[in-house]
This record gives structure tokens, sequence and C-alpha cells, in this order.
């Protein structure tokens, strides 16, 4: 249980880490002279180096346990933050989320892998989806309470602040977790390597139909809650960052409901797939309804964009669905190819909506019809990958 706590606050603040922009993007805009393209850039920084890293601490996981792994990439997350807080132009900050991104790579994986290695499969998605869930108070830290911060401290205040929480954080794992009994060598043969272990899960012809919901499933949920909705909210509806702030608190306490909820649904129905399908139906219709013409009322928009939030946070039971088709030897690499994928596919969707935006910009449109194209974009591209996860199958435990 302490481990559980402890994993939680690094994964909190994973969370902050990568939705915090939204919040400050129209300041960070105006005090560094960003465009669209930068704000897409900067965020995506986050995800690619994030993603690539699962490579590393897959294997690292494997091999070394997550007392060690987690740690010594987080000091990466301290040297970031404080780059971030120093930041004078959209370059810096880029450098600055990557050293980021690497920092955080291992924030769920590590506790993942703990569950994985320690509890009954039934019990995965459950533990994951707490943690998850929980984890999601980053998100609630990066609406209201960023915003107030901000305005009461300064943006760059706050990275200082969280620089040194971060140390913190990387030294009680390093003090007080333990790894899992490590795994007998006959259990290791044949998937000792990073290339090798990669082939072996590829060559798992039923998670094939898994793996485009995985990439850009929960990519657009953070597209959406990390970059764009900051903006749509102030460009559309005019809010200030307060109010701002306030409509984001609400869609983020919405995931972290939506987490906690998959999780208990899941180990009641043992229908991972199921889950997962309707949630991201769902959250379809909530993004093509953010898509129509702009004459709903702000409580409308926030019900919408809460629904969305709610309804999309399907990670949990995906990576659930995931697990069940890996063998204990692969199960780090495993889950960090999975996350890989998903974290890659939101860094490609960041860089893309970034030059969308601006293209549509030039275009001549309006506030309100740049953004009703930007929500129906993404609700087409969740949709195929929902219907291609449709072509599934689960194997029950």
């Amino acid at each position: 249980m302490l481990a559980f706590f402890i994993f939680l606050i690094g994964y909190t603040l994973s969370q902050f880490y990568r939705s915090f922009l939204a919040v400050i993007a129209p300041e960070l805009s105006a005090e560094l002279h960003l465009s669209a393209t930068d704000l897409g850039n900067i965020s995506a920084c986050w995800f690619a180096t994030f993603a690539l890293a699962q490579f590393f601490v897959g294997a690292a996981l494997d091999n070394q346990g997550p007392r060690r792994t987690l740690p010594a990439l987080m000091l990466a997350g301290v040297a970031g933050a404080i780059v971030f807080a120093r930041a004078s132009d959209a370059r810096s900050a880029m450098v600055a989320m990557g050293l980021i991104g690497i920092g955080c790579s291992a924030a769920l994986m590590g506790p993942l892998f703990v569950f994985a290695r320690t509890s009954p499969p039934h019990r995965f998605a459950l533990l994951s989806a707490l943690i998850i869930g929980l984890g999601t108070l980053g998100n609630l830290l990066g609406g209201t309470p960023l915003a107030m911060a901000a305005q009461a401290f300064g943006w760059r205040s706050v990275f200082y602040g969280l620089a040194a929480i971060t140390l913190a954080a990387a030294a009680l794992i390093g003090l007080l977790v333990k790894d899992p009994p490590r795994l007998s060598h006959a259990a290791h043969a044949g998937t000792g390597g990073i290339v090798s272990g990669l082939r072996e899960i590829l060559a798992i012809r039923a998670l094939w139909p898994v793996w485009p919901l995985m990439a850009f499933g929960y990519g657009i949920l953070i597209t959406e809650r990390g970059l764009w909705v900051g903006p749509y909210l102030s460009e559309v509806h005019g809010l200030e960052p307060i109010a701002r702030g306030n409509v984001i608190f609400l869609m983020a306490a919405a995931i972290g409901l939506g987490a906690l909820a998959y999780g208990p649904l899941e180990s009641w129905l043992r229908r991972r797939k199921v889950l997962a399908l309707g949630g991201s139906f769902i959250a379809v219709a909530a993004l093509a309804a953010l898509a129509l013409p702009a004459n709903s009322t702000i409580a409308i928009t926030t019900i919408l964009l809460c629904v969305f939030g709610f309804s999309a946070m399907t990670y949990g039971t995906i990576m659930a669905h995931v697990r069940l088709f890996l063998p204990d030897a692969l199960l780090g690499r495993g889950m960090s190819f999975a996350n890989f994928l998903c974290m890659g596919g939101a860094g490609l969707l960041q860089v893309w909506s970034g030059v969308y935006v601006d293209h549509l910009k030039t275009r001549g449109l309006t506030a309100a019809e740049l953004f009703s194209t930007v929500h129906l974009a993404l609700a087409g591209i969740l949709l195929v990958a929902t219907l291609i996860y449709a072509w599934s199958r689960e194997r029950t435990q």
C-alpha cells in the first residue's frame, strides 16, 4: 500500500506535466511569441521523448526493476522543469518538455509492472484504473489551481517549485519502493533483448486490431485536454484564465472519474472490449457535438467536454486487454510498447493539430469555425480507430 501511494505521487506529476500547457497557453504564447505550430511542437516534445524512452523503460523494468529505473529517469524531469522555468523561446521550451517527457516515461509503467507481476489478471485492470484515476489529480492541479498559482506567482516560479517536488518524489521511490521478485533464468530465456522482445510482441496477431485505438484513443483525449481546450475556451467563448481553469478543472475531474469507473466495471463484467468500444463511441459522439456550430452556451460546452473526458478514458481497460496476451517475461517490454504507441500517437496528433490549426487560420476561418473543424477531424480519427478495434478478440481470465 505504501508503494502504491509513492507511485501515485510520481504518476500525478506525470499527469500534470502532460496537460498543464492548455491552461497557460495564451499567456505563454504572448510572452514567448509562439504560434499554434510552436504550441503543438512544444507539447509534442513531451510525448515524443516519452514514447521513445519506452523501449529503454521496458527493458530496464524487466532487467533492473522499478526501484532503480524510475528515480534515474525522474532526474531528467527535474532538469526539464528548471529549463522550462527559464525558457525564453519555443526552442528552449521544447528542450524542457523533452527532458520532462523522459522524466515521466516510467511513472505509470513502473506501477503497472509491479501490479502485473504481483496481482492476478482480474485485479490488474482495477489496480491500474485506481492509479490512473487517482493520478488524474495532476489534471485537476493543472486546471484552476495552476491558473491561480500562475496568476499569483508567475508560471516560472511554479515550475521551480515543481522541480523540487519531482526531486523529492524520485528520492521516495528510490528509498522506499521494493522490486517484485525476479523471474528465473528459464523464464527469461529468448526474451532478454529489446529487439527480440519487440519481435515477439509484434508477432501476437490478436493484438494487431488493438494497436490503433491504443495509439490514438488516449492521444485524442490528451490533445484536446492538454493543448486545445484552453485556446478553444479563450477564443470561442472568451473566458479569462480563472474561468478557463474552472472548466478545465471540471473536465479533468470527469477524466479521473472515468478512469476510476472503468476499473470496477471491468472487474465486475470481465468485458474489456465492450467497455472500451462503448466509451470510445460515446467520446466520438461528444466530439462531434462540440463540432456543431458554436451557438451553444458555455454550460453545454462544459457538459460535452466532461462527457468526452469521462468516456474517452479507456486507457486502463485497453491496457488490461493487452496484458492478457503477454507472457510474464515480456510484461515490461510489452506494456511499454503499448505505452509507446499511446504516447507516440499523442505526439503525432500534437504536431499535426498545431500545423492544422495554423493552416486553418490562413483560410480566414473564425475561431468557432476553426475549432469546429478540429473537433470534427479528431472525432473522425477516433471513429476509425474504434471500428478497427471492434475486430479484436478478447481472452477471458
